[in-house]
């Protein structure tokens, strides 16, 4: 079902889809594959693992919202295949069935599962660190020394995550197993760990990235770890403010409709069959709790909030409605008919919301604009943007631009309280590359001297904001004559002619319209 939805036809979202999938495509594209960079300067909100494996698919399949999709799916997949590994050794297989089931008809897995960005990816890694080291302490030997398979590859998995993410991919994972370790009383088989092959395993994954782009970019640490990780979670000027109880309300969202099992508490008997012990069961299902409620605490403290935060706890949550189905519906009469017909309701609420994002988010994308600028565009031809409205961020991935948007408006007056913004992004970026940032964030008047020159083009919001915060028609310097009326998105070119094209030197995204293979 997943890959059904991963094909519709769905525009890319914006701001997230179309900015992550074009990160993806211009490290392809740029041959740089330690640097993500947005619109060709170095972004930093995130570690790289997101864009190499995207960046990867599209080098073998082509640069496609399908493509880049791909990899939250994967992740998704993992997320699932954990599940039912772990909890088929602890727990049993039936159980283990029915948690699988219900994460995979979850509106959570079904749409998040092909959404681009980093939750799906990061959640899959938490979820897998945590499964790896419970099994290694609750599958130890008759010594009690730890599983060290298990346990190293819940080293990599944490590894994995900071790729992914940062500190969280170590900080979550951390979090919960301390707590669970605690009230289950086995601080004891800590020290037992194979901590040194663990550790050396840690760090060949994760080091290396850091310690390389920390090269180029000395401010970096202090940059990802303190501005965008340390500072989001304490601080209160970014977006998406929201009451501490946005999560509680959120998963029951994310797993409906199958949380409300969870309120038949008992926990089913663990498997015989598997000789799974009833030790081993209830430290479980105590670690499912502990899951849950330590991340849904740790995320419901800051302000800002999103919904794909909390992820990683899908797993715990199905497994305790799973245990709550078991203990209320096992054995009685029509039981398969019951689940099938709630697990069609989560399947038709992400193919209402798959189907359905296309004609509710078209005022805010450019698809058919960026297909016109990509067949009338040559590579290497600037392209200005108006930058006093919104950022089009999936225009570039769309149109297989080769060069970055130079993008004109007031930066030295958009320093001051600039909120958590397109804006602040660029800035924010530029200070890593300032003499680069000086050619691509260029002041109004940049236009005027493009209009004396050919072949220049121009994207414009058909609206814009004066200095005033007043919405007016766009009308851009003397020189530039429309040549793409849209519904918010309009095209300029400079009036010098100049040598026109040849048809073979078109964008990369011109040739979609032709039913050719589109490559990067």
């Amino acid at each position: 079902m997943l890959l059904v939805l991963l094909g519709a036809v769905r525009p890319l979202a914006l701001p997230d889809e179309g900015r992550y999938a074009e990160i993806s495509r211009w490290m392809l594209v740029s041959g740089d594959w330690l640097v993500p960079r947005l619109n060709g300067l170095p972004f930093f909100h995130k570690p790289p693992l997101l864009h190499w494996l995207q960046a990867s698919a599209m080098g073998v399949l082509g640069a496609y919202p399908w493509v880049a999709r791909l990899v939250p799916a994967a992740a998704a997949g993992l997320m699932l295949a954990g599940l039912f590994v772990a909890t088929r050794r602890l727990v049993g297989e039936p159980l283990a069935r029915r948690a699988a089931l219900m994460l995979a008809l979850s509106p959570g897995f079904l749409l998040g599962g092909q959404y681009i960005n980093h939750d799906m990816l990061v959640a899959s890694w938490i979820a897998s660190a945590i499964w790896c080291f419970a099994l290694a302490f609750l599958l130890a030997a008759d010594d009690g020394r730890p599983h060290a398979g298990w346990a190293r590859a819940g080293f990599a998995c944490c590894a994995l995550g900071m790729l992914s993410k940062g500190l969280i991919g170590v900080a979550l994972p951390g979090l919960v197993l301390f707590v669970w370790l605690s009230l289950a009383r086995r601080w004891r088989q800590v020290p037992r760990l194979p901590w040194l092959s663990g550790l050396a395993l840690f760090a060949a994954i994760a080091v290396p990235w850091f310690v390389l782009a920390a090269q180029r970019y000395p401010d970096l640490w202090r940059y990802m770890f303190g501005a965008h990780q340390f500072g989001r979670y304490t601080g209160g000027g970014f977006n998406n403010q929201h009451p501490w109880w946005f999560y509680i309300v959120g998963l029951l969202a994310l797993l409906f409709p199958w949380p409300i099992f969870m309120l038949f508490r008992r926990p089913a008997q663990a498997d015989a069959a598997h000789d799974a012990s009833k030790n081993i069961a209830k430290d479980t299902f105590l670690l499912a709790w502990v899951w849950l409620l330590a991340i849904l605490l740790f995320f419901s403290i800051p302000r800002s909030k999103l919904i794909g935060y909390v992820l990683p706890v899908l797993p715990p949550l199905a497994l305790l409605a799973a245990a709550g189905w078991q203990r209320a519906m096992a054995g009685r009469r029509h039981e398969g008919r019951w689940f099938a017909a709630l697990a069609a309701l989560p399947l038709l609420v992400a193919l209402v919301i798959t189907f359905g994002f296309g004609p509710n988010q078209r005022h805010r994308l450019t698809g058919d604009l960026a297909r016109e600028l990509a067949c009338r565009a040559a590579p290497g031809e600037p392209i200005y943007l108006e930058g006093s409205g919104s950022f089009p961020y999936d225009l570039p991935f769309i149109a297989g631009l080769t060069a970055p948007l130079v993008v004109a408006q007031h930066w030295p007056a958009t320093r001051d309280g600039i909120g958590d913004s397109w804006e602040r992004e660029m800035l924010e970026a530029g200070d890593f590359e300032p003499a680069r940032a000086a050619q691509l964030m260029r002041a109004p008047d940049a236009l005027v001297e493009a209009a004396a020159q050919p072949r220049r083009w121009l994207v414009a919001q058909s609206r814009v904001k004066d200095q005033a915060g007043a919405l007016i028609d766009f009308t851009p310097p003397p020189g530039w004559r429309r040549v793409v009326d849209g519904d918010r998105w309009d095209l300029w070119q400079s009036a010098p002619e100049g040598p026109e094209a040849a048809q073979h030197e078109r964008l990369p995204g011109c040739h979609d319209q032709r039913g050719n293979q589109r490559r990067p």
